[in-house]
């Protein structure tokens, strides 16, 4: 794990003990600091028994604490934590910012930072990919992988300095004020999340805090550029030397897009854009990137190529929770995408619980789209929409029925595409265990499988 002669002997409050907080409590316990932990579950306080104090921070005297360290799961506009420490003037952090306080314990290395609406994921994993492949020692953290307070300490080699690739959502960033990336990352911003936040400006000012934190030699890069993330980048130029806030240059990658399978469509143009300029100011070459793109697999439920059946793609996009997110996924697949010999007929399956009312992005993506199966929640709404705007829609309520209905309906060189455009919670834990289930029912359970058999289909889910 990574700890800190920072924390000995400060003291820190830890509320909500799910993975980043028990990482954090552990981080600063082996560091020497007294710590306090709370969980509303008894069984996460129990491993924590007898090593430190077990109280709820909301009913505690907070002075002559150093921080209240919270999930990003706390909505700090609503949550009465952030008052109570306010009145201490003790403050509220999450697991991020204590990274970015040991940074000067660790042996040398760089951090990048990649925030946005859509495409963090992909990008940052991508960017772990090149690194890896070209010998630079990495890990993956953040919103993404193992808390980054559990993972060991990276160390040189002899291809540079290792790198700490973090995804970072609005939350985290709302609870970090001290990191400095080494090179950072916006991919876009659309509307999401707008009950934390007072409307969009504030969601979009949020993301623009990661970059302010950074010294301004350091490098900024942007990808889609449309408002507001376009103010934020005209800002940062205005505050660094030239060169060092830039656009990702889509147009000098467009032509080698076809070489990556698993990053087709308009926006995984973007991701790869975006990583590759960072990366490239990591140290790594064009010959290194080139040589690992073709080769990245892409992340589970988001654009994931499950399976080939009888010349019928399935594919899931389960991590697709609202409408800007999948409508890339639908353009990737348009008439003039070019992504298979020949044009692509799509059968998408959508639904779920709607974060928002109408098709938003995504009506602008409907010319491959042969088939709508609707289901869940939204999908008598969605129904609706598509109506007329696609040549047919059937309504199923549940995956497992659009599953077989778009099954039956493929012919061979056509696309089965689960991309809900909706939160999973109507049905569903979250989007992975909606995705899992999708990958059962196309018959593939393993994450290496690339050919799926009629004869291993699930069965119908009463999920």
């Amino acid at each position: 794990m990574i700890t800190s002669a920072a924390f000995a002997g400060k003291r820190y409050a830890i509320l909500g003990l799910a993975r980043s907080g028990a990482a954090a409590a552990e981080a600063l316990l082996a560091s020497g600091a007294q710590v306090t932990v709370w969980d509303r579950q008894p069984g996460p306080r129990e491993a924590f028994e007898g090593r430190c104090e077990i109280a709820d921070p909301l009913v505690l005297n907070l002075t002559g604490f150093d921080g209240v360290i919270v999930s990003p799961g706390v909505p700090l506009n609503t949550h009465p934590i952030a008052a109570h420490a306010a009145k201490y003037g003790v403050p509220v952090i999450g697991d991020i910012e204590l990274f970015a306080l040991a940074r000067p314990d660790l042996p040398s290395h760089r951090v990048v930072g990649v925030t946005g609406t859509n495409g963090k994921s992909t990008c940052v994993a991508l960017i772990h990919h090149i690194l890896i492949m070209a010998g630079i020692p990495s890990v993956l953290g953040g919103n993404i992988g193992e808390p980054i307070l559990a993972q060991q300490p990276l160390t040189p080699n002899e291809n540079g300095e290792p790198v700490y690739v973090l995804e970072l959502s609005s939350y985290q960033i709302d609870l970090t004020f001290g990191l400095d990336c080494d090179a950072a990352a916006l991919t876009n911003i659309t509307p999401d999340h707008l009950d934390r936040y007072d409307g969009f400006a504030a969601y979009a000012a949020s993301k623009a805090r990661l970059f302010a934190a950074q010294s301004a030699q350091n490098l900024a890069v942007f990808g889609a550029l449309a408002e507001p993330a376009g103010a934020i980048f005209r800002a940062e130029q205005g505050r660094r030397a030239e060169g060092r806030a830039i656009a990702a240059d889509l147009g000098a990658l467009a032509e080698l897009q076809l070489q990556w399978p698993s990053l087709q469509g308009p926006h995984n143009l973007e991701n790869a854009a975006v990583a590759i300029a960072l990366a490239e100011e990591l140290g790594v070459t064009a010959a290194q990137w080139r040589h690992a793109l073709p080769r990245f697999r892409g992340l589970p439920h988001r654009m994931e190529r499950v399976c080939e059946e009888d010349g019928v793609l399935f594919v899931n996009d389960s991590k697709a929770t609202n409408t800007a997110s999948t409508a890339p996924a639908l353009a990737a697949f348009m008439p003039d995408a070019k992504i298979h010999a020949g044009t692509a007929r799509v059968h998408w399956i959508v639904g779920g619980l709607a974060k928002e009312d109408g098709l938003g992005e995504c009506a602008d993506h409907l010319g491959g789209v042969a088939a709508a199966y609707t289901v869940g929640e939204a999908g008598p709404r969605f129904a609706e929409l598509l109506e007329g705007a696609v040549p047919n829609v059937e309504r199923c309520e549940l995956i497992s029925e659009a599953v077989r209905r778009a099954r039956e309906a493929s012919q061979p060189g056509d696309v089965v595409l689960f991309s809900p455009a909706c939160a999973s919670f109507d049905q569903f834990r979250d989007y992975e265990k909606r995705g899992e289930h999708f990958r059962q029912l196309v018959g593939v359970i393993a994450e290496d499988a690339v050919d799926c058999s009629p004869s291993s289909h699930a069965g119908d889910d009463a999920a």
